[in-house]
């Protein structure tokens, strides 16, 4: 999954107004922001096998401590001690928590059975969507776009750059999508991390867009 993690990050909005776009994205990508660095490390790895599944060349070897249930689970509980810490905000630092592990279970219906329950075991988790098409096209939009509708209802733009800041970035995320589902296989497993670091610019045009705009009247509190 790649846009389903984006769209629930959007709709988390609804219920966690304090919290940043901005925010919610890396709560949303954690794992994924992590992986890059752990593949550079070789604590993780991926090779490159066209064909391994109708959507992605990666062949995922080796990824227990970014991906398995129990490394989500720590991710998870790390994330919401340090929200709770820096701002102070337990039930908004607890629906942060949700999110990072909503990529979980989300890869887990998108994955080929590889995603280990914690690092050592023999059990492997994955419903395998990512063998049709259509089917992961359907489910990826229905997130995306049904996560994006209520963010558009929790917040409004501030002047025209909440517009175009946003919709930018829903065309640029929706192109690149497209180019990594259509386009050729990475050139090598090295340039799989440098690629996945590029996650942060996204992450970062998640705070942009969160200055762009406000709460909308009946959204409560305000953003932190």
């Amino acid at each position: 999954m790649f846009l389903a993690h984006f769209g629930v990050a959007f709709a988390a909005k609804k219920v966690a107004p304090k919290a940043s776009l901005g925010t919610l994205f890396i709560a949303g990508q954690l794992v994924d922001l992590l992986w890059p660095l752990f593949l550079f490390l070789g604590w993780e790895v991926v090779e490159i096998d066209p064909g391994n599944t109708a959507v992605t060349p990666l062949n995922f070897l080796y990824y227990p401590f970014t991906h398995s249930l129990l490394g989500s689970i720590l991710w998870a509980a790390l994330l919401v001690l340090f929200y709770k810490t820096v701002k102070g905000n337990t039930r908004t630092a607890v629906i942060l928590g949700g999110v990072v592990m909503s990529h979980w279970f989300l890869d887990v219906l998108s994955h080929r059975p590889d995603l280990p329950l914690y690092p050592g075991s023999d059990i492997y988790l994955g419903l395998g969507l990512w063998s049709f098409i259509g089917g992961t096209l359907f489910v990826e939009a229905g997130f995306f776009f049904g996560g994006l509708a209520l963010y558009l209802q929790t917040t409004q733009p501030k002047d025209s750059r909440g517009k175009i800041v946003l919709w930018s970035f829903i065309v640029f995320i929706c192109f690149i999508y497209l180019l990594n589902l259509l386009g050729p296989p990475p050139p090598s497993a090295e340039a799989i991390p440098i690629a996945g670091l590029a996650m942060w610019i996204l992450i970062a045009w998640g705070y942009w867009i969160d200055r762009t705009r406000e709460l909308r009247t009946g959204a409560t509190g305000s953003q932190r």
